[in-house]
């Protein structure tokens, strides 16, 4: 009798207590998958490429962005309490996300892309804080920017918002499939692409009808190539997988990542889903434009131009032949084609000029754990050298690019890395 008692009591226990038990998993569960989302959707959005400071701890800010107008110092976004994010609410972050200012109604400088995240829906947006209230706590005051005047007074942004901001979420093209509409929010909004891929003029801005159509970025001396020209970086007539191994690995059959790419592919583009990576690729190769091959244009005279082609190929078949081929073939992915490569024939030559001088590495990925290399050649090449092989490669094998001068290697070897 005594047991019949206990096994009833048991049962009569667990009928009422696992109700509450299984509500608790199912919000630990919810609360696990929003956190899980919100990793995802923080890589997307590359939130650890500026908060976190050389040598520095995740996301604990600090580092310095430097800009025509001055330095520029990103915040720490850990949950520290009083130095971090730690009290901001829901609406604290998508506020700061969707319009550009801080909890308490403060301007944000624009270096934060809240020009991009402002299209970030409100659901990604509280997912993307529940990841990084997730994070560890870093106790570390933010830095005071030092910014020259009249640059230093907040007011002024007031102005580059009426000109260059435009408030609002991603809106669905209903001309358009869901697969391209899934692309051009990840570009358009966490991808933040057209930070670099549009021109910057004096003001630090850029109006919508140059989006994506490429530009110098201020102070790296890197040249982000228009994403909407076929004759630069246009994707218009590549295949769906070149372009996702692109994102993904760094790596494909047509080109190769170098510079701030690689770094944007090692933080975050490799850790897309395919599927998201196939939705990005959908839609650039959506928005390139058929752009015939514009003639070469050189300031160098003709003659100067043939001495420098002829020098050119005697530096390519002794330093570059080895690995990309007589006829520039290359050997794809890992020693890209420079025949017919379209970042080669850009009317902008500060890209092959920085690789020529100071090589470089594609990202090392998931897809291309042990990447193959570029060495530099600035210190085995003279400026004539280098603006010889460059120009070289620039006009041979169909290449329609312009030569370039000594003078233009010669100020990126002299113009810091980055």
């Amino acid at each position: 009798m005594q047991r019949m008692f206990h096994l009833l009591s048991v049962l009569l226990v667990s009928l009422f207590a696992t109700p509450g038990l299984h509500a608790q998993q199912d919000r630990t569960a919810r609360s696990n998958d929003i956190v899980a989302r919100g990793e995802y959707l923080a890589r997307v959005g590359d939130c650890i490429a500026c908060h976190t400071a050389p040598e520095g701890r995740p996301f604990a800010g600090g580092r310095a962005m430097a800009t025509p107008f001055g330095a520029l110092y990103s915040s720490n976004i850990t949950p520290d309490a009083e130095t971090g994010i730690g009290k901001w609410s829901a609406d604290d972050f998508y506020r700061t996300m969707h319009s550009g200012r801080f909890p308490d109604g403060g301007l944000i400088y624009p270096a934060m892309p809240f020009a991009s995240y402002t299209k970030v829906t409100r659901a990604d947006s509280d997912a993307i804080l529940a990841y990084l209230k997730s994070i560890p706590a870093v106790a570390q005051k933010n830095r005071d920017h030092d910014l020259r005047f009249p640059y230093n007074n907040r007011e002024l942004i007031l102005g580059w918002r009426t000109l260059f901001f435009r408030e609002g979420e991603y809106r669905n093209d209903p001309s358009k499939s869901a697969e391209w509409n899934r692309g051009a929010y990840l570009v358009e909004g966490l991808g933040h692409c057209g930070m670099c891929h549009s021109p910057i003029n004096a003001l630090g801005g850029s109006s919508q009808s140059d989006a994506f159509k490429g530009g110098l970025i201020p102070m790296q001396n890197w040249y982000a190539p228009s994403l909407t020209s076929n004759r630069e970086a246009g994707l218009g007539d590549w295949s769906i997988k070149d372009i996702t191994d692109l994102l993904q690995t760094g790596v494909s059959n047509r080109g190769v990542v170098y510079g701030p790419m690689a770094e944007v592919v090692h933080n975050s583009l490799q850790y897309l889903t395919d599927d998201d990576a196939r939705a990005m690729a959908v839609y650039l190769k959506g928005i390139a434009e058929p752009s015939p091959k514009a003639p070469p244009v050189s300031s160098l005279p003709g003659s100067e131009s043939s001495l420098l082609i002829s020098l050119g190929k005697t530096v390519y078949d002794s330093r570059c032949a080895s690995c990309h081929g007589t006829q520039g073939e290359g050997r794809p992915p890992h020693w890209p084609p420079l025949a017919n490569n379209q970042s080669i024939e850009m009317s902008s030559a500060v890209n092959p000029i920085r690789m020529v001088l100071n090589g470089g590495y594609p990202p090392g990925t998931k897809g291309n754990p042990r990447p193959y290399g570029m060495p530099p050649f600035a210190g085995l090449l003279s400026d004539n050298e280098i603006a010889a092989v460059v120009s070289y490669i620039r006009t041979s094998w169909g290449n329609r690019g312009a030569p370039v001068s000594a003078r233009e290697a010669n100020e990126l070897r002299s113009a810091p890395l980055d």
